[in-house]
């Protein structure tokens, strides 16, 4: 083992969240020796891809599934992203954030009260978000008020904001990380290596050191992040880590129409699901359309596409008499049993187009059957986490941290807008363990100050 091969940190995944670490890493602490290393050619091609997501920056106001804990939580983490990317060259941002209008729309009388009390109890906390009847919709989003130039029958209220940073390319995101980490290599005194095409196999401890076993040959660090999905179960329990768990695959679907909204369109959400209400969103890629999903199916491999690794995937799922038990528990949980139900419908030929109408048509009342298709090539893989020792499921974000400096994120929750707050807790983690300095005020003002709330002016980042 040479000292060329010897990093102060090695973070294992090239997404939107690896490539976060990297860049507060590089940017905010005294460590020198810092490496990425990444399997595919290019970084950002799983979860992170463009097509594969929401393109949601999640701010916790329209997401109705979060209490208000986590909602302020999703706000901080959600307006870190928009300072970093605001603060870019104008051509650059714009092709990471976008703003547009976005609300969370209730339909039907227990659904219009719902969002009027939630209104009142986050108005002060989001000054922005503003309460909109059906005439106000209709200014907006004139197709979800109106069906054929007439209001549609039944009541409906929406609470949202006309032209917040509402969407985001996490793919562009990731991409921007990478440059700013090549320039900070180029630039300062700090060697920050980022490696494609480079597969890790294993991870082992080495005296106070890890190892990484890779297609490359041995990398040797001080501390090693692995922010790589389902992959990040099957390393840590290859260590030993995490083997109370099991990991459940669920995989995204979209649709697309024609264009029919001006932003995003979100639905009442179920709090007991990890996948958002079908919603309506104004792709930031195709503006001459609208993409309707997710609907969501259990994939038996760790990756959205292929069977390449379905074998890692049964080695994470660790099939035994106590996930049965786990998995029996909640299946006989009303909501989740009746979501699965709903969504293998969807999957259904023929039927499937039928009930998943039903559910854009609480949307946009006016589309037909005929009029969406599947978005070829988009959705990603969410890998879900069943502790079995607890019989739970965790739908929110998850954190294996192992030995001293070795740390796997399995989901980072919600998505990749928690891609800085995720890499500030981490980042915070290994200074302990480094014992490195963090530039505490360059932080704060780079990513911690900004608009007054998400998508405020450009003059005020």
């Amino acid at each position: 083992m040479t000292a060329s091969t010897r990093y102060d940190c090695l973070i294992v995944g090239g997404g939107v969240t690896g490539t976060a670490l990297l860049y507060l890493l590089a940017r905010f602490t005294d460590l020198s020796r810092l490496a990425l290393v990444e399997r595919d050619d290019v970084i950002g091609q799983g979860n992170s891809r463009t097509n594969n997501n929401s393109q949601t920056i999640h701010a916790g106001d329209i997401e109705t599934n979060y209490p208000f804990d986590k909602a302020l939580a999703a706000k901080r983490a959600a307006q870190m992203v928009v300072n970093y990317a605001s603060r870019r060259p104008p051509a650059e941002r714009d092709r990471i954030i976008h703003r547009m209008p976005k609300m969370v729309l209730g339909v039907g009388a227990a659904e219009c009260a719902y969002i009027e009390r939630r209104f009142d109890e986050f108005r002060e906390s989001y000054p922005r978000m503003q309460l909109w009847r059906k005439a106000e919709i209709a200014e907006i989003e004139p197709q979800v008020a109106l069906v054929e130039g007439t209001w549609r029958e039944d009541p409906i209220l929406a609470a949202g904001t006309l032209d917040d940073y509402s969407a985001i390319d996490f793919q562009a995101l990731s991409e921007s990380f990478f440059r700013s980490c090549v320039r900070l290599d180029r630039r300062t005194d700090k060697h920050v290596t980022q490696l494609s095409g480079t597969k890790v196999a294993s991870i082992r401890r080495d005296g106070p050191d890890y190892v990484l076993q890779t297609n490359r040959g041995p990398l040797q660090a001080r501390a090693v992040v692995v922010n790589a999905g389902g992959h990040s179960l099957r390393l840590a329990q290859q260590m030993g880590h995490g083997l109370q768990y099991s990991c459940l695959s669920l995989a995204g679907s979209f649709y697309f129409t024609r264009r029919v909204l001006n932003g995003k369109v979100y639905r009442v959400q179920n709090p007991d699901w990890p996948f958002a209400a079908i919603h309506g969103d104004l792709d930031v890629q195709q503006r001459d359309k609208t993409r309707f999903g997710p609907t969501t199916l259990i994939w038996p491999t760790l990756e959205r596409r292929g069977t390449a690794t379905l074998r890692e995937y049964w080695q994470v799922l660790r099939f035994d008499r106590e996930l049965a038990a786990t998995l029996w528990d909640l299946m006989m949980t009303t909501e989740v049993r009746r979501q699965i139900q709903h969504n293998l419908l969807y999957q259904t030929p023929r039927l499937g187009r039928r009930y998943l109408i039903r559910e854009i048509r609480k949307i946009v009342p006016s589309l037909e059957g005929r009029e969406i298709h599947g978005a070829r090539g988009s959705g990603g893989i969410r890998h879900l986490l069943i502790d079995k020792e607890h019989r739970q499921l965790h739908v929110g974000g998850s954190k294996i941290v192992g030995d001293p400096g070795l740390i796997f994120n399995v989901t980072p929750s919600p998505g990749g807008t928690r891609c800085l707050s995720n890499a500030e807790a981490d980042m915070r983690l290994l200074a302990k363990h480094l014992r490195c300095r963090i530039n505490e005020r360059a932080l704060t003002q780079e990513l911690l100050t900004g608009p007054e709330d998400v998508g405020g002016t450009d003059e005020a980042a």
